[in-house]
C-alpha cells in the first residue's frame, strides 16, 4: 500500500471507487535523481499513486498526484507511472481518470521531468477515442500541465482550490489576480472550452461516478450500459412550451428523466451532453434559446443563431461520441447565424468544424426539428442533406431557406406590405411547411411532440446495427 495512506491524493481515490475496490500498484517507486540533494526518501511513491478500481463494478484505472510530496511535481519516475496507468487501461479496455493536484515540473529534474511531459501528452494522445480519458483539478494545473485535462475527454474542476491556467493571472500584460483570476474554475469554465463541471470535492466525484457509469469501456465497447425501467412509451407533457430550453426536452425523453450535461458554462446556445434511451446511452447536442432558472423563470434568451463557439462545442462532442460508436440525437431550432464582428472572424471556420463531424461520423444519428431550421445554419445541424439516417420533425416545425417574411421581401421588393403578407402566407405553406419538407423525403415523420420519447427509443434500437464502410484514407482534415 502507499507510504501514506491518509495522504489527500488517496482519500480522493477512496471517494471515487466502491468501497475497498482499489488496488494500489508502483508503490515502491521513487525518484531516480540525486541532484539538488534530492533523495528516494523524500519522494514517497514519487509524488503519484497509481492503480485500478471499480465503480459500480466498472473497471477504471486512476492517477492521483500527491501534493504533499514535492507539491506534487512531475519527474521522470512520476511521468513512468502516470504512463503505465495508460498502457494497463488501454489492454483493458477500461477509462482512465487522473486527478491532479501539482506544482508543475519538477526543476530538480530539468530536462528529464520536460520528457516526462511529452511522455503523459503522447499517452493521451495514443488512448483518445481507444478508452475514455476523465480528468478532474482539485489543486494547481498550470503551465504545460494544462494541456493534460484539455486532450481529456472530460474535466471537472474543484471550485474553491482547483486552479487551471498556462499563464498565471499576474504574469498577463495589464492583469493581475485582483482585477480578473484568470485561472478560476468560474473562468475557465466560462472561457477555455474543456471544463465539464464545476463544484465541490464530493460533487466531482458524484459526477464522475454518474460519468462511468453512463460510458462504453472502450471504443468497442457496448452502449447499453444499463437495463431501463422507464416505460418506453411514457408521453413526454410539456415540449411544445419548452422547444427553446433543450436541457427540459432532453431530461423529459431520457430513461427516467437523467441528462449528463457536459460544459454547460460554455456556449450556452449549444446544448451537448449524454441521455439514455431504453438503456442505450446517446449523446445529444441541441441549439437553446432559453435559459430557466430551478423555479422555471427565464433568466437568458440566447436568439436562435449559431456561433462559433457553440459550433466547435458540438463539433468536439460529436467527436467524442462517433470515435466510441455513441449514437447522436440532435434538437433542431435554428435560423442563422451571429451577426457581429467577432463572430465573422471565427464563424467560417467553426461551421465547417461542425458540419464536418455531424457529416463524417459513422455512428447513428437522427435530427429532430422541434422549432426553425432556416437556411445553411439548418444544413449543418445533422440534415439529411449531410448524412442523418433519421430525420423527424414536430407539427410546427418550419424547415426553408429563410423566414417566409424576409423570402416575400426579397423575391418581391416592390409589393405593398398587403402583397408581401399574402406571398409570405403562400411561400410558407409552400417551401417553409415541415410538411412540405416531408413531401420531399427531407423529413422522414412527423411526430406528435408528446410521442417524441416512443418514436427516438425506436429510431435507436433500429440503426443499433448501423455499419458504414468507410473510404480508404489516412485522416479528413478538418
Amino acid at each position: 500500500m502507499s507510504t501514506n495512506n491518509e495522504s489527500l491524493a488517496m482519500q480522493r481515490i477512496a471517494k471515487l471507487v466502491d468501497e475497498n475496490s482499489f488496488m494500489e500498484i508502483g508503490s515502491l517507486v521513487t525518484a531516480r535523481s540525486t541532484d539538488f540533494n534530492l533523495t528516494a526518501a523524500k519522494t514517497p511513491s514519487d509524488g503519484v499513486i497509481i492503480g485500478h478500481g471499480l465503480i459500480d463494478g466498472n473497471l477504471v484505472f486512476i492517477y492521483s498526484q500527491d501534493a504533499s510530496v514535492l507539491n506534487g511535481t512531475i519527474g521522470e519516475m512520476h511521468a513512468k507511472k502516470i504512463a503505465s496507468v495508460y498502457d494497463m487501461a488501454m489492454k483493458m479496455g477500461a477509462p482512465v481518470i487522473g486527478l491532479i493536484d501539482c506544482g508543475g515540473v519538477r526543476l530538480q529534474e530539468s530536462v528529464d521531468a520536460l520528457d516526462g511531459f511529452g511522455t503523459i501528452y503522447a499517452k493521451e494522445v495514443a488512448a483518445s477515442g481507444v478508452v475514455p480519458q476523465i480528468c478532474g483539478v482539485f489543486g494547481n494545473c498550470g503551465g504545460g500541465l494544462a494541456v493534460v485535462p484539455a486532450l481529456s475527454d472530460f474535466a471537472f474542476v474543484e471550485e474553491s482550490k482547483g486552479r487551471m491556467f498556462v499563464n498565471t493571472p499576474d504574469a498577463i500584460e495589464g492583469n493581475r489576480t485582483e482585477k480578473c483570476d484568470t485561472a478560476s474554475a468560474a473562468f475557465q469554465s466560462e472561457n477555455n472550452g474543456c471544463i465539464d463541471f464545476v463544484g465541490s470535492e464530493d460533487e466531482i466525484m458524484d459526477q464522475m461516478r454518474a460519468l462511468v457509469c453512463m460510458l462504453p469501456g472502450n471504443n468497442e465497447g457496448d452502449v447499453y450500459t444499463d437495463d431501463c425501467q422507464d416505460d418506453l412509451n411514457r408521453a413526454c407533457e410539456g415540449m411544445v412550451q419548452m422547444k427553446g430550453e433543450p436541457r427540459y426536452l432532453l431530461s423529459q425523453i431520457s430513461d427516467n428523466h437523467i441528462f449528463f450535461e457536459t460544459k454547460p458554462d460554455f456556449a450556452k446556445n449549444m446544448v451537448t451532453g449524454l441521455i439514455k434511451l431504453n438503456g442505450m446511452t446517446v449523446g445529444a447536442v441541441a441549439n437553446c434559446s432559453e435559459v430557466y432558472d430551478a423555479e422555471g423563470k427565464k433568466t437568458e434568451d440566447l436568439g436562435l443563431a449559431l456561433t462559433a463557439k457553440g459550433c466547435n462545442k458540438a463539433a468536439e462532442f460529436i467527436q467524442f461520441c462517433d470515435a466510441f460508436s455513441i449514437p447522436v440525437l440532435s434538437l433542431t431550432n435554428v435560423n442563422g447565424f451571429k451577426n457581429c464582428m467577432c463572430s465573422e472572424k471565427n464563424l467560417a471556420r467553426a461551421i465547417a468544424k461542425m458540419t464536418y463531424a455531424f457529416a463524417n461520423a459513422t455512428c447513428a444519428k437522427v435530427n429532430l426539428v422541434t422549432g426553425d431550421a432556416f437556411g445553411s445554419a439548418y444544413v449543418s445541424m445533422n440534415s439529411k442533406s449531410i448524412g442523418a439516417d433519421l430525420v423527424y420533425a414536430w407539427p410546427d416545425a418550419r424547415i426553408g431557406t429563410m423566414e417566409p417574411k424576409m423570402a416575400a421581401k426579397l423575391m418581391y421588393p416592390d409589393a405593398s406590405a398587403a402583397e408581401t403578407e399574402e406571398k409570405a402566407s403562400a411561400y410558407e405553406k409552400l417551401q417553409d411547411s415541415v410538411s412540405a419538407a416531408a413531401a420531399r423525403g427531407y423529413v422522414d415523420r412527423i411526430i406528435d411532440p408528446a410521442d417524441t420519447r416512443k418514436y427516438l427509443v425506436a429510431a435507436f434500437e433500429m440503426l443499433y446495427t448501423k455499419y458504414v464502410k468507410e473510404p480508404e484514407k489516412k485522416h479528413g482534415t478538418k
